[in-house]
């Protein structure tokens, strides 16, 4: 293990330098206690959000068992981030265009059996995965849940979402997911949690639930969670997903569409502290026992 970290470092170190110069793509993963409070929908509306105010955005479907993206998009992918793991494929033939002006990659099942390649095949795999800096968005919407794979991805990326709702046990595993990322990071690295509540009647009731959740994770975790915003409980969302149409192209001037405008509004006034490009974001990945 010490020798296989050993080749993992010596290979980042190579890779961190090359091919992206100073630019650094904000790696955002959405995640969420339980399934069922809209994520996969805040995911993907949120990347649509960003490619319409001028950025170039890469949507990644990190529920390597349920993979969901691709049907809000209405779009088959025909290859997925497995192909490029196995060899078969280059990073770019499996990157899907969308008529939405973001590009996606579909997330597979064995995607984490990068953990286990040869020196040679981790050369390829890194050499392939740091392309990708040259997106200025990278959202990567994760399962639902306390697996290893979600675990993986959200101690590797640069901010944390995490999405809610008013419903009791949505903010009790919404806590509980807190409390494991929060024990899985390093006593050096701090992460930037931020909590969005989706699916609520008002402004206030956003807010409270947020309170109510950052409060106990600030007295028992001793942990500073943001409040990043809420989304209205609005029909739009559910006309959308039978339509295969996002809100934020279809029905731009819906309720939740606003919000996720205002939303991505705040992210972008926000700092990028620390960010090391997708090299990093690999090599936490890879490294996350």
């Amino acid at each position: 293990m010490e020798n296989q970290a050993s080749e993992l470092k010596m290979l980042m170190k190579e890779y961190g330098g090359r091919g992206g110069g100073q630019f650094r793509p904000r790696i955002i993963a959405i995640t969420s206690g339980k399934g069922g409070v809209g994520k996969t929908n805040i995911s993907v509306n949120m990347a649509i959000a960003y490619a319409q105010a001028g950025k170039k955005v890469l949507l990644i479907d990190g529920d390597l068992g349920m993979a969901n993206v691709n049907v809000l998009l209405n779009i088959v992918p025909q290859y997925n981030l497995l192909h490029v793991v196995n060899q078969q494929k280059r990073m770019e033939e499996i990157i899907t265009d969308t008529e939405f002006g973001i590009k996606f990659i579909a997330g597979a099942n064995g995607f984490s059996r990068i953990a286990n390649l040869t020196e040679s095949e981790l050369d390829y795999f890194i050499s392939e995965f740091n392309t990708l800096n040259s997106f200025d968005i990278i959202i990567i919407d994760t399962a639902a849940g306390i697996s290893n794979n979600v675990l993986q991805f959200v101690v590797a990326a640069d901010e944390v979402f995490i999405v809610t709702t008013p419903e009791p046990t949505a903010i009790t595993d919404a806590y509980g997911i807190i409390k494991i990322i929060t024990t899985e990071l390093t006593l050096d690295r701090q992460m930037k949690l931020q909590l969005l509540v989706n699916r609520v009647n008002s402004g206030d009731e956003g807010k409270r639930i947020a309170d109510r959740i950052i409060n106990i994770a600030g007295q028992f975790l001793n942990y500073k969670i943001e409040y990043l915003g809420f989304i209205y409980d609005d029909p739009a969302v559910s006309m959308s997903v039978i339509r295969q149409k996002p809100f934020m192209d279809v029905l731009p001037s819906s309720r939740p569409a606003v919000c996720i405008k205002h939303i991505v509004g705040r992210i972008e006034k926000m700092e990028l502290v620390g960010s090391e490009g997708v090299a990093g974001f690999l090599k936490k990945f890879l490294t996350k026992k």
